[in-house]
């Protein structure tokens, strides 16, 4: 981070919790992030071989004893074999991954697919099927026989070894499948990513007490609202800092209307910017600083985490499905990241410039709204089964014990209301969207 950055008094900061900016992601990362990437890097470095090494070959090898040291017509045989071999286990490899996918889709939420294609393995084990293939039938071309006889004895002896380690990789993948897809690895995983959300930020950033809460009201002045123009999509990133200097700049208060999570359409508000025009810098800077995709992430979105798990346990105790056990599972999966959210403070909606002066007012999420994400719906729908009411009341017990003063008084008026059988209605702006 730059100095500009830096938290701490006398920088940008937010008054109580982390700065939030979005981790900076470099070309490179960015680079290998598609799924198709890393395969088809692969392909073409065995196309490169296929290209140099039978040349090695002919060239700068001889006879070589541990080498292959069958003739043309073995040879061809061999890399035939190989290449039709390695053909069909590349279907079906393809086939079983997409059996998963559709899997992990009905069983546990379509919002999971994204981990599976970002499977490092499959990647990996796609690739370099597809590359024995490959590799084969480009060594096949080599081969000659007759009075001028050439047979790449280091080509086949490779194409053998590409074979051997496909069947390693597919042994991998075979096992990284089906522990990906047990549901106890799955709810462990999505709780993992999301505790390490909320814990993000040292401990003297969640301080509430060192110092007087900021205010703010609106004075008299023009105000104009930032859109999203042609872009729509899901809100996956805001970059906070870059937001305060623009407003330290303009001299102007940036009121977020959106957070990360939300989805937003052309045309749609992101924000208003109090104290400028329609034709100032800041209002373009300020709608750079909001990133949209296609997809929810968790970098910036704690709540998606909660969502997930969420549906993950709906499913399971659908008629269709009937498996108390399975939401009981995700429900000590929401304990553990309620225990979390409960001994912190909810994050300031104020995040001030270097003089302290208040320059952008967001909408972080709250304790309640995660409180309530977690376990209306869960309650809804569980609460004609046995396991469920008595987890989740054992799960307030709990963190009503623990919690901060403020975040007690909302869980004994959840628990309240779930005992007397309502769901407890959302919070002011907290599931408007369905969250």
């Amino acid at each position: 981070m730059s100095g500009d950055d830096e938290v701490g008094p006398g920088s940008i900061r937010r008054t109580v919790g982390p700065l939030g900016d979005p981790e900076t992601v470099g070309w490179w990362e960015s680079l290998w992030r598609p799924f198709w990437v890393l395969p088809a890097v692969v392909v073409a470095a065995s196309v490169l071989a296929g290209v140099l090494v039978p040349l090695a070959d002919e060239h700068l090898l001889q006879d070589v004893e541990p080498l292959f040291g069958g003739n043309a017509d073995s040879a061809r045989s061999l890399l035939g074999t190989i290449a039709s071999a390695m053909i069909s286990v590349t279907g079906l490899v393809f086939s079983i991954t997409m059996v998963v996918m559709q899997l992990a889709s009905s069983q546990f939420t379509p919002r999971l697919l994204g981990t599976f294609l970002g499977s490092r393995i499959v990647q990996v084990t796609l690739g370099v099927f597809i590359s024995s293939f490959v590799f084969a039938l480009m060594v096949l071309r080599d081969v000659r026989g007759g009075e001028a006889q050439f047979v790449p004895q280091l080509s086949v002896t490779l194409a053998f070894g590409l074979v051997l380690a496909s069947v390693a990789l597919f042994i991998a993948f075979i096992h990284h499948i089906t522990d990906s897809i047990q549901v106890d690895r799955v709810v462990d995983r999505i709780a993992g990513y999301t505790v390490r959300s909320l814990e993000r930020g040292p401990a003297t950033e969640w301080d509430d007490t060192s110092a007087v809460p900021p205010s703010w009201s609106q004075a008299p002045g023009p105000s104009v609202t930032v859109t999203t123009g042609e872009r729509h999509g899901v809100v996956q990133r805001v970059h906070y800092s870059a937001l305060v200097r623009a407003a330290q700049r303009a001299g102007a208060v940036v009121e977020l209307r959106t957070r990360p999570g939300q989805v937003r359409h052309r045309g749609q508000q992101l924000a208003v910017v109090h104290g400028a025009h329609a034709g100032d810098d800041v209002v373009e800077a300020v709608r750079d600083a909001f990133g949209l995709g296609r997809e929810r992430t968790l970098q910036q979105d704690p709540e998606f985490g909660l969502r997930q798990l969420v549906d993950i346990a709906e499913r399971a105790l659908s008629p269709g499905v009937n498996d108390p056990t399975t939401a009981v599972q995700v429900l000590d999966e929401l304990h553990r990241i309620l225990r979390v959210a409960a001994v912190r403070p909810d994050r300031s909606a104020h995040l001030v410039d270097g003089d302290g002066t208040v320059r952008v007012l967001d909408r972080p999420p709250t304790f309640a709204g995660m409180l309530d994400l977690s376990l209306d719906e869960i309650a809804h729908y569980g609460r004609d089964t046995l396991q469920v009411p008595a987890r989740v009341d054992a799960l307030l017990e709990d963190v009503e014990a623990m919690a901060r003063p403020e975040h007690a008084a909302t869980v004994a008026a959840k628990r309240a209301a779930l005992r007397a059988g309502q769901a407890g209605g959302p919070g002011p702006g907290e599931r408007a969207s369905g969250r």
